[in-house]
């Protein structure tokens, strides 16, 4: 008997419906380390592979057996062949189907609520990256903000639902991931959104993104202002959408707030980040559900799986948005930072166009959990 295969959309599942699951992830210890499955019923055995080439005898007393075990490898070669062991010793064993690479990779798509007139509003997870991305859907038409490189989804998302991507936004230049916004404008014929103070080192054309933009998607009244709100990128802009919803790309999460550090001007910016959050998003109305860029921990998942918070509650139970002392604040955001993104600075190249990586080196690139917040 051959051991089972778990996709990466499985386990999505299993993290969003708060499943128990029993993980031996036979990386080495310092990648474990530094990333991992998570869940919040999630149990873990990091044991690297190499030291269960001779058998797993070693590790028997160790693995449950009455639960279901998952094997974790960087591609799934390895955890294939741990399964095997385990299997032929007669426990409840799957490997990961393509690895950590494949659970990086994966997108669940959530449907976070309706707009105005029977629109839809989607959220698309990345589990693995903490990357939230977004489809605004309305009359047949499509707008989608902050895509990852794995375009395919969104196309054939928009096409599963009848609906024609019109525009493609990113909120900032992204460090930490590969936009693959201007793939899918191309692909689509959609038009492309940047906002011009992120933009200009880039080699594209691109629709200049604007404090006080209007952009009209379907048939019925429903518009994206864009807000410009500077600090973790000198041209972050956010996003209101349909008077509900308030898109804020990397300046607020739901349990951090923003780096101002990644184009190495945390000093210059700290004062931009603090106004964005402390003064122009206290203009907005309190009834606006926040929808991020990003996540850092999975407790910020909420039951259905989506990650989304009233902004009242927020400046109620996050503790970056309620600092009253400025150089507090500053310390906060400047000092004792997590480290930067892997290969951030190639990932700013890429997005400006300036590079073109292959997809294996852009896999490389974005290898590891994002590190875009402070808390």
């Amino acid at each position: 008997m051959s051991v089972k295969a778990m996709t990466a959309k499985e386990v999505t599942r299993k993290v969003m419906d708060k499943k128990e699951l029993f993980i031996l992830d036979v990386r080495n210890e310092g990648d474990f380390a530094d990333w991992k499955i998570e869940g919040e019923k999630f149990e873990y055995l990091n044991i690297p592979y190499f030291d269960l080439i001779d058998g797993v005898e070693g590790i028997m007393d160790k693995l449950p057996k009455d639960k279901e075990i998952l094997v974790v490898c960087a591609k799934e070669g390895s955890s294939i062949m741990v399964a095997e062991m385990i299997l032929e010793a007669g426990l409840n064993v799957s490997y990961l189907s393509g690895g950590m690479k494949a659970w990086s990779e994966h997108l669940e798509p959530v449907k976070v609520g309706e707009l105005s007139n029977g629109g839809e509003m989607y959220q698309f997870v990345r589990i693995g990256k903490g990357c939230l991305s977004y489809m605004v859907v309305s009359n047949g038409e499509a707008a989608i903000i902050d895509a990852t490189r794995m375009t395919d989804i969104y196309i054939d998302f928009a096409s599963e639902i009848g609906a024609t991507i019109k525009h493609v936004f990113d909120t900032h230049l992204h460090a930490d991931h590969i936009s693959g916004g201007r793939k899918i404008a191309e692909a689509t014929g959609a038009a492309y959104w940047l906002p011009p103070k992120d933009a200009e080192e880039v080699i594209f054309e691109y629709h200049a993104l604007q404090d006080g933009n209007e952009v009209k998607i379907g048939d019925t009244k429903i518009n994206i202002h864009a807000l410009y709100s500077p600090g973790h990128t000198i041209g972050s802009t956010s996003f209101v959408v349909d008077e509900k919803y308030l898109l804020s790309g990397d300046i607020l999460f739901i349990d951090s707030i923003g780096r101002p550090d990644l184009a190495g001007m945390a000093e210059d910016w700290v004062g931009d980040l603090r106004e964005s959050l402390y003064v122009k998003y206290k203009e907005l109305s309190e009834e606006l559900i926040v929808l991020p860029a990003h996540f850092m921990i999975i407790e910020e998942l909420n039951a259905d799986g989506s990650v989304a918070k009233k902004l009242g509650t927020l400046f109620a139970e996050n503790h970056g948005l309620n600092i009253e002392d400025e150089e507090t604040f500053r310390k906060l955001v400047t000092e004792n930072l997590p480290p930067q993104p892997n290969a951030y600075q190639e990932i700013r190249q890429t997005n400006m166009g300036k590079v073109t990586p292959d997809v294996d080196e852009q896999r490389e690139m974005e290898i590891g959990p994002n590190r875009c917040a402070v808390r």
